[in-house]
């Protein structure tokens, strides 16, 4: 999946940008205050997207 695309779908589930890490950005759900990495490729596995959407708590894409 692109990265783009995963972003935007965290961000419309109140997962934005919390801040900008060496190699990977965390995002952080609003909601429910739980936190973690996204890796800046310009593809994302889908199996990985898949366990930031369990970790953050949020539907799958």
């Amino acid at each position: 999946m692109k990265r783009g695309k995963f972003i935007k779908h965290l961000e419309v589930n109140n997962c934005p940008l919390h801040r900008h890490g060496s190699r990977h950005d965390i995002y952080k759900n609003e909601l429910t205050g739980k936190r973690t990495s996204v890796p800046r490729h310009g593809d994302i596995d889908e199996e990985l997207c898949k366990e930031i959407c369990k970790q953050l708590g949020i539907p799958k894409v």
